[in-house]
């Protein structure tokens, strides 16, 4: 097993900002759908998958229980998302709303 060297927090800071430039560089559904199968295993893919429906359905006045029972999303995951949405960085309710935007 290679051993990681330990990169400069600037190297970091530079490694995630192109990370989400290579996100913003996506023309399309099918193209993200390439992308994120690539970037992600089948587990984290559908770990961000579920926090993105949760996101749903907590904005739909669903309850944890609820969400829980239909989706079988852990209660565990189900709070973060809902801490995140009230207390985050606004990322969600962001990307939400301009969805919202385009669906009408």
């Amino acid at each position: 097993m290679k051993n990681r060297s330990t990169p400069s927090k600037l190297d970091e800071q530079r490694a995630e900002e192109a990370l989400y430039r290579s996100v913003l560089a996506l023309r399309d559904e099918a193209e993200a759908r390439s992308y994120f199968h690539d970037l992600c295993t089948p587990a984290e893919l559908q770990a961000l998958v579920d926090r993105w429906r949760v996101v749903g359905l907590l904005r739909q006045g669903l309850s944890y229980r609820q969400i829980n029972e239909q989706t079988g999303i852990s209660v565990t995951t189900i709070g973060r998302v809902a801490r995140f949405l009230a207390d985050g960085h606004g990322g969600y309710l962001a990307v939400a709303a301009r969805l919202d935007g385009e669906n009408k």
